[in-house]
Formats: structure tokens, sequence, C-alpha cells
């Protein structure tokens, strides 16, 4: 394990580079052009229940793919370290993947290519999360876990208000060469953090502690050991309850600038809403990383979780956009301290030798809130807005809050890490 003083500054950058580009990837195709390519398919009265099936179910995917890509990392030995094959590996397969989002014109085959996207961005995902437990220095992972989320913040802004105006284009009937401006640009980004990352994270030659063979290895992917490590399971479920929170609000933003708020043009009003959440989301992120280091994680991951639902009571009253926009910086204020102080504390609560697979477990609360509430909440936005106009979106918000709530509630279980 290297000290503090052996690990530079720029040490974290190159560790947590590779997340920059999975946010811009995943922040874009979910908010925006998945949601607006969609339209190309289905009936306007069902567009909320086919992007939470169409979702929904490359989420379930990511649940499975990624604590079994990371307990495979935690157990490979290859020369040039555990966990870059598999980022090298993951991305060349989402290169290959993404333009059948563009190329094939179906509701069928859009979801078809949307899985695979999911389970080959997991098998770089998974592994990549290990960076952190193997190279940070111990008590330096909150300020690790920061850089992680500030360098994640800026992906998710760093290019939607380009693929915003490149959909609004296209989603107002432009040419479709718009579609593949905005893919581009995902596909390029990602593949210089992928290069970046191989080429600069100094890894030790893969050393898996796991001697058992592969078979058993992904049998056991999901075993969690709540005895050795009790705080794990109330861990997951406060993060799988307000991430839920978060899932809601960005799947379904694009939709309820059109609906309720009436905004023209939905795919700019959303890129403009989401730089706002960024921006919020930068300004806490790192210190809030930081501090935790010195005051403990729970504090912090507590108080996001009640901020969070003081965002809901305002975007439920909010009848303009602007108010919707002040809404949206306390909720990226909310998201910004517990991205950072949520994923710390999940270093500290992992064992030592199964980072990766239990970093990977993180998914049942990460891309499991995502899957649930597309499930749920999609239909659900329909089948109330079917009965009257806007009352879906009102049921939203109230399970939004009811997710930041019991989630906050649920982290005073944990106990603090001597």
């Amino acid at each position: 394990m290297p000290t503090a003083n052996a690990f530079r500054s720029i040490d974290y950058i190159k560790i947590t580079i590779f997340g920059f580009a999975l946010a811009a990837l995943w922040a874009s195709l979910h908010s925006i052009i998945l949601p607006l390519r969609l339209l190309d398919f289905v009936a306007e009265s069902e567009k909320s229940t086919y992007l939470g099936l169409l979702s929904g179910t490359g989420l379930i995917l990511a649940i499975i793919v990624q604590p079994i890509a990371g307990a495979i990392s935690d157990r490979s030995r290859f020369s040039w370290g555990r966990r870059r094959p598999y980022i090298l590996l993951g991305t060349i397969l989402v290169m290959l993947f993404l333009p059948g989002i563009a190329l094939f014109g179906s509701y069928a085959a859009l979801f078809i290519i949307y899985c695979l996207l999911q389970v080959s961005g997991n098998i770089a995902q998974g592994p990549y999360q290990g960076f952190i437990p193997d190279l940070a220095p111990e008590k330096k992972r909150g300020l690790a876990s920061g850089v992680k989320g500030l360098l994640e913040i800026a992906g998710g802004v760093a290019l939607v208000r380009l693929i915003g105006y490149a959909m609004g284009q296209y989603f107002t009937g432009e040419e479709g060469s718009w579609l593949w401006l905005a893919l581009g640009m995902l596909a390029i980004v990602l593949l210089v953090a992928m290069i970046a990352t191989v080429l600069t994270v100094k890894e030790r030659p893969g050393t898996g502690t796991s001697q058992r063979p592969l078979w058993p290895t992904l049998y056991q992917s999901f075993r969690i050991d709540w005895k050795a490590n009790p705080g794990f399971i109330p861990f997951l479920v406060s993060r799988l309850l307000i991430l839920m929170a978060f899932a809601i609000l960005q799947r379904f933003a694009l939709y309820f600038l059109m609906d309720v708020v009436g905004v023209a043009d939905p795919a700019t009003g959303t890129a403009d809403l989401i730089i706002v959440v960024g921006i919020c989301m930068l300004v806490t992120v790192y210190p809030a990383g930081r501090l935790s280091d010195r005051v403990g994680r729970r504090t912090i991951v507590i108080s996001s979780g009640l901020l969070g639902a003081l965002g809901i009571v305002i975007l439920y009253f909010s009848h303009s956009y602007s108010l919707i926009l002040f809404a949206g910086a306390i909720l990226g204020l909310s998201s910004g301290a517990f991205t950072s102080t949520n994923w710390a504390l999940a270093t500290d609560l992992i064992p030592k030798g199964e980072e990766a697979r239990y970093l990977g477990l993180t998914n049942l609360a990460t891309a499991g809130s995502a899957a649930l509430t597309l499930f749920i909440i999609g239909p659900a936005i329909d089948f109330f807005n079917n009965l009257s106009p806007g009352l879906g979106y009102q049921v939203m918000l109230g399970a939004c809050f009811i997710y930041f709530i019991a989630g906050s509630l649920l982290v005073l279980k944990i106990k603090p890490q001597a």
C-alpha cells in the first residue's frame, strides 16, 4: 500500500479519469439521447413505460455483470495488472456497439444494443472501481473518492450542452447526422480516457488473492459475508434508496420539462438543468470527500440525503423553469456531497482482497436503484397521468421524497469505522 507522501496529486487523477468518460457516456445516453431516440419508435402516451423497460432491463444486466467482472479481476494475474486489461476490453466493446443506436430503426434493436452497451461498460467499470482501494493510501480514500466524484460529475456535464444541442437539432427534424455527431463525441472521450488509464496507471503485476477456479469465483460473486461485514447490508439499502431518487429525477427530467413546465426545446432545457446540477455538485463533491476524512462519513451522507428531500419539496411547488433550476441547484449540492462521501464509506466497509467484487456489489444499489424505479415509476407516471394530467409527476416526486428520508435514516445503522 503506498504512503500518502508516495502517492502524488496527479496519481489521484490517473486512477479516476476513466470515471469521467463513463459518466459522460451514461449521463448523455440516459438523460438526452435515449429519451429522444425512443420517440422515433413508441407512442407519446407510452414513452415513460418504454423508457423504463429499456433502461431497467439494461441496468439489471449491469447489476449482474459488474460484480462478476470485479471478482474475476480480483483473482487475475496479468503482468500489467488486475484492472487495466478489463478496462481495455470493455471500452473496445462499447465502441463497437455504440453506433447501433443510430444504425438500427426499431425499438427491439435499440433494446438489444442498450443491453450490450451495459454489459460492455460494466466489464470495464467493475475492475476500474478497484483502483482506489488498490492504490490510494488508506487514510486518503475520502480525498480519492472526492477526486473520483469530481471527475465523474465533470464528465456528466462536460459534453451535455453539446449533446443537448445536437439532439435538439435531431428532435426538431434535422438530419440524422446530428445523432451521429452526439455518439461520435462520446466515443472519442471514452477512447481517450481509456488510453490515458491504460498507459499511465502503474499497477503492480496481478496478484489475485483468490486461488479458486473460475467457476466457483463466478458462483460466489454475489455472496456477502454479513457477519464479518455487518454494516455493508444497511449501507447497500441506504444507497439504493437515495440513488432511487436521483435516478428517477435524471431519467424523467426531460419528460417533466416537456409535460409539466412546457419547455419548447426539452433537449436544450434538460441540458441546461444538468449543467446547473453539475456545477453545484462540483462545488461540494471534493470538499465533502476531504471533510469526511476528518469528521467521518455518516454525518455528511445523512445531511446530503436530507438536503435532497428539501430539493424535492422545492421542486414540487415550482411552477416555472427558473424555480426548477433553483431546485436543481439544491439537488446538485446534495448529490455532490453524497457522491464522494458515500463512495468513501463503501471503501471503508469492504474486506481486503475482494475490493473490486464488493465495490461491484454496490452496483446492486447503483444500477438496481435505477432498474427498480424505472420498472415501477415509468408505468406509474403514465398510469396516473392518464387519470389526471400531471398527477403522475406528483406521485414521482412524492416517491423521491420518501426515498431520501428513508435512505438517510438507514445510515444511522452503520457503525462508525474505528
